[in-house]
């Protein structure tokens, strides 16, 4: 099974203060994807500089040429798809169909709360998800859409002429519980994950295979279940949140060993963070470039 290996570029520098050149950068060495996070702003980041993530990826697009750029990931936190589907047709056009669109539920913190409504509940983030992704999907394939839903309507929203990519630009959607499974299998040309929060912090390599292995087999049920062929279905790992984030950056060798065990379990494109000094991201910027130029052929030799 091949295996493709991406980054994660988050939005905190000026574009002319370095911004640019880290996106031509990871271009240059050669990352399948370079995807950025669309938040407000983000944790450890929120007092300091974070820009949006649509200008950041139209900017990206105009600075490369060959590499796929998306969102890891878009949630209805602060999203509407009507705006959101405007935005992501332009983007497709500027890039040259180079667009993904990483898409999930959202969670708690400030980007729930920045537009003054109170947190939604894990079942109300479900909810609106549900109507949320299937909604995008219509307004991307669609000339003219019109929809009343429980959370989100549209009336004659028009998106002419539509994605440069058909019948629309790729959904990575990210999801472990049921409902999101579902939609992923229904409306998703890929899944994400970052594995399982529960072990984030105190579990082992071993754990975090096995949440991954059960996660999986989520998904190929809910594959089963509408009658989908599973295996053409990209299976994308944000690597960050994983026990091995602080060690798998450290050698070639930890990086490959990482990414072996992964891919035999199924997952077909690995995306790191770009490293960022003094927070959770911080990495030998040296040795993480040398990942990008060497691992997977490391990893097939």
């Amino acid at each position: 099974m091949s295996l493709s290996l991406s980054t994660v570029i988050l939005p905190v520098r000026r574009w002319h203060e370095g911004g640019r050149d880290q996106w031509v950068r990871a271009e240059t060495l050669g990352f399948h994807t370079a995807y950025t996070y669309d938040h407000l702003s983000w944790r450890s980041f929120r007092d300091g500089p974070w820009f949006g993530a649509v200008p950041t990826l139209t900017a990206a697009a105009g600075a490369t040429e060959r590499m796929r750029l998306g969102t890891l990931v878009t949630s209805p936190n602060f999203r509407h798809p009507v705006t959101l589907a405007k935005d992501l047709i332009s983007l497709d056009d500027v890039s040259g169909g180079r667009i993904t669109l990483g898409i999930g539920a959202g969670g708690n913190g400030f980007d729930a709360t920045a537009l003054g409504q109170e947190p939604w509940s894990p079942r109300e983030r479900a909810d609106r998800f549900a109507e949320f992704v299937p909604l995008l999907d219509q307004l991307l394939t669609e000339g003219a859409v019109s929809s009343q839903g429980t959370f989100y309507s549209a009336e004659e929203a028009r998106n002419i002429p539509g994605c440069v990519q058909r019948p629309r630009l790729p959904f990575a959607v990210a999801a472990t519980g049921p409902r999101g499974l579902r939609l992923a299998a229904r409306h998703g040309q890929a899944w994400v994950t970052a594995g399982d929060p529960k072990i984030f912090e105190d579990g082992t390599p071993e754990q975090s295979l096995e949440a991954l292995r059960r996660q999986i087999g989520g998904l190929e049920t809910a594959f089963a279940e509408i009658g989908r062929d599973f295996e053409p279905m990209e299976k994308v790992l944000l690597t960050g949140f994983t026990p091995e984030r602080s060690t798998m950056l450290e050698s070639v060798d930890a990086f490959v060993d990482f990414a072996g065990r992964h891919r035999d379990l199924g997952f077909t494109e690995l995306v790191i963070h770009a490293p960022i000094a003094d927070s959770d991201f911080a990495a030998d910027e040296a040795i993480f470039e040398k990942i990008a130029v060497e691992a997977l052929a490391q990893l097939d030799g």
